[in-house]
């Protein structure tokens, strides 16, 4: 079944650097996803033109919709006027999955972010917290396996060439190098590490019985039961 995923930064490049590759994997697995960046990145480097060209750019290569939440760098509150932006990118997409900051993080749009997605996105089932360079307590517990998607992160960081050549954050050294990192902890080659606010497990059966129960009774009347070959 298709999901609906919804991806949410303060700045350009945030969503690339915490769950670029999780965004690739959704797609690859069908599902549609977009990325709401809060604001245009006025207060980092590069001009705020060549910025928004830069995200435009990398969510293309990550095959994404982009929204523009229009707030000012670096001003940002958890306020009604933030959480109206994300309510009304959560309606727009009907979001099944959100990503978004994780809230312990030293700069203060990281946080007011987080905060203001926690409210949004109060009655959606699974919202999931993302690191950023920044952050600074993070004990996941939900990883990603990017193994196969890793080139792709790293491609959509490459397309924000102002940030990457003025910033170790988004060296990809540094990325493939978290990615590893959280692979070890998920006992996979690469991954992405994430901490759930709210996490609901769908375990309805899939559509066919797997091969090594398909001959066990007590599977077969319960998968009958719902209609499943």
């Amino acid at each position: 079944m298709m999901r609906s995923v919804l991806a949410i930064g303060a700045h350009p490049d945030d969503i690339e650097l915490g769950c670029g590759g999780t965004l690739a994997a959704h797609r690859a697995a069908g599902d549609a996803v977009t990325m709401l960046v809060v604001t245009g990145g006025q207060n980092g480097p590069g001009p705020v033109g060549e910025r928004r060209a830069e995200a435009e750019t990398a969510a293309r290569s990550l095959d994404c919709l982009l929204l523009w939440g229009r707030l000012q760098d670096c001003a940002v509150q958890a306020d009604a006027a933030t959480i109206a932006v994300i309510e009304d990118a959560i309606r727009q997409t009907e979001a099944d999955v959100v990503y978004v900051h994780a809230p312990d993080d030293s700069h203060q749009d990281h946080r007011a972010v987080a905060a203001a997605t926690v409210s949004a996105a109060r009655h959606n089932r699974r919202v999931l917290h993302y690191r950023s360079p920044s952050t600074t307590r993070f004990e996941p517990s939900v990883y990603v396996d990017i193994s196969a998607h890793l080139d792709r992160k790293l491609a959509a960081l490459a397309c924000h060439r102002s940030q990457v050549a003025s910033s170790a954050m988004v060296d990809p050294e540094v990325v493939a190098a978290s990615a590893r990192h959280f692979g070890a902890q998920a006992r996979v080659r690469f991954a992405e590490a994430f901490v759930p606010s709210r996490f609901v497990w769908d375990l309805s059966p899939p559509p066919q019985l797997p091969p090594a129960l398909a001959d066990m009774p007590v599977y077969q009347a319960a998968y009958r039961s719902r209609g499943v070959t």
